[in-house]
């Protein structure tokens, strides 16, 4: 049976796509090089607006496990959360829901969420039940199918949130494609096979796993992802970093482990192109690169300015062709006294304190391997070492330093107490650090177990801290009105008016700019 029968939307709030996505100045680890052979550590970052004034379409098949062991406290939170991401939704947005026990059933197709369809879907929620075994299996095809047969799919971001509480019973998830849907799973439970909950949204471009564990509530994790799919503001997007080296100086381009995104390198040319999908509104992603130079010793003895690569980004927007946007330089000065330390400028601990973060992610994964085979107190010894390490980093005077490292440690304090025992490691400890993991290697939030004022808040976006206090309350009075999404932009428009122009002002400017710079280095060597 082929589920085209999704219902068409009204055209989503379409608006400029200029300067939705910007790329930074690039950032170096130290301030030169050597004439003679060299290495340069190098961050390239890009920015999403944190204007949501201009978004996609959201298309969300929710895939919810409805087994035996889903029935009392669990299926009542369940069902609250859903309610609640059925009133954020406007009906720019569509809605299918989708349930699985011992087999799977679509329940609804994808529905544009006008109020009349909102109060349909509430009820449908409210009358879900509980049985059967658990086969994810089938509930993941389910959801993707639903996705697979759309017939309406301009300037629309499809995703699924696929939430469950137990082991699979039929069949392997993991062998099922998610093609290019994002797919962000919830294990609710210390019952929950997290692992395949973690694998299952890695596979998928930009997916995370998120930790429930049992007694907290599904809306708070529920809202944060929504929050973030609610402010799509650009999809495929992608970076190319293109070497310069015929007339430069670099040798060979190397993306530094840490970044889960798919990457391709051209053999013929070493145009490197990272993938990221979509970017939701304030979302940023930072690429570090390793630069071997060649050693020019022979032919130069003073120092100057060296050209490296070029960085390029591109995205989609409003199902508008793909933009390549303007390229940023990538150089560095080349001298016969190099600085033999990292630079002490406020951008190179900038780089410093990225590079601390994918070694403290790296941290937490070797942890987990070794707490896997048994041996906690190694792992325990290895998020201790990572502390003494954050230690070492010199913090920027801005706010946005500290509150990094401020997370960092919160999050190997959080570990090292969940790791004291086989029994609370299996059942909060994994999923913890397998959270961790996916937010890191994404960039992007991720629940890292449960609904405490002092959980992890790495990567999370204005809107994400906006729903968090939302779901709060809407868990202490679920009869209160809930805003929708559009009732939330208006409500940021009015705080920041000069947020919906603001990227096309930066755009022009960044642009004004890099032509000055072009006819800068035409007319340099005659003057």
């Amino acid at each position: 049976m082929a589920f085209n029968d999704d219902d068409k939307p009204p055209t989503s709030n379409a608006g400029s796509t200029k300067g939705l996505v910007s790329i930074k100045a690039v950032k170096y680890f130290k301030g030169d090089a050597a004439l003679t052979a060299d290495t340069v550590t190098a961050e390239v970052e890009i920015n999403a607006t944190s204007s949501t004034t201009v978004r996609e379409g959201l298309d969300l098949v929710a895939v919810l496990d409805i087994s035996e062991s889903m029935h009392g406290d669990k299926i009542k939170s369940l069902q609250k959360a859903m309610t609640f991401v059925i009133m954020k939704l406007t009906p720019v947005d569509r809605l299918s829901i989708v349930t699985f026990s011992s087999e799977a059933a679509r329940l609804t197709p994808l529905r544009s969420m006008t109020p009349a369809a909102q109060n349909e879907l509430k009820a449908l929620v409210d009358g879900l039940p509980a049985g059967g075994s658990t086969n994810i299996q089938a509930g993941l095809e389910t959801g993707l199918a639903v996705i697979a047969d759309r017939v309406n799919t301009k300037a629309r971001t499809a995703n699924i949130f696929l939430m469950s509480d137990g082991e699979q019973k039929h069949g392997d998830a993991r062998q099922v494609d998610p093609g290019k849907v994002a797919i962000y799973t919830f294990g609710f439970g210390k019952n929950t096979n997290h692992q395949l909950m973690s694998d299952i949204a890695t596979r998928s471009p930009g997916g995370t796993f998120s930790s429930v564990p049992d007694g907290s509530t599904v809306s708070l994790p529920f809202s944060q992802l929504l929050a973030g799919l609610l402010t799509v503001v650009a999809q495929d997007v992608e970076l190319t970093l293109t070497p310069k080296n015929d007339e430069g100086d670099v040798d060979t381009i190397v993306v530094a482990p840490g970044t889960d995104y798919k990457t391709t390198t051209d053999a013929a040319t070493g145009v490197i192109t990272v993938m990221f999908g979509t970017l939701f509104a304030g979302e940023g992603r930072k690429v570090v690169l390793t630069l071997t130079l060649k050693d020019v010793s022979a032919t130069y003895n003073e120092e100057y300015d060296a050209p490296l690569a070029e960085a390029q980004h591109s995205y989609t927007a409003q199902a508008r062709p793909r933009d390549p946007q303007v390229p940023q330089d990538i150089q560095i000065k080349r001298t016969p006294t190099p600085s033999q330390a990292p630079g002490a400028s406020s951008k190179a601990r900038q780089v410093q304190a990225e590079i601390a973060r994918r070694q403290h992610a790296e941290a937490i994964r070797q942890a987990r391997l070794l707490a896997d085979k048994g041996g906690l107190e190694e792992a325990r010894y290895k998020l201790v070492d990572a502390q003494n390490a954050l230690e070492d980093i010199v913090l920027d005077s801005l706010a946005d330093g500290q509150k990094l490292v401020d997370s960092l440690r919160a999050e190997l304090v959080q570990l090292i107490k969940l790791m004291e025992t086989t029994e609370l490691y299996k059942a909060k400890g994994r999923p913890y650090a397998l959270a961790s993991e996916t937010s890191h290697g994404r960039q992007r939030y991720s629940a890292r177990g449960g609904d405490e004022d002092g959980d992890v808040r790495l990567f999370a976006t204005p809107r994400m801290d906006t729903y968090r206090e939302q779901a709060k309350n809407f868990e202490k009075d679920p009869s209160a009105p809930v805003p929708d999404a559009d009732e939330d932009v208006k409500k940021e428009v009015a705080a920041n008016p000069l947020a919906a122009i603001s990227n096309d002002l930066a755009y022009y400017l960044r642009n004004a700019i890099e032509s000055l710079r072009a006819i800068e280095r035409i007319v340099a060597p005659s003057t």
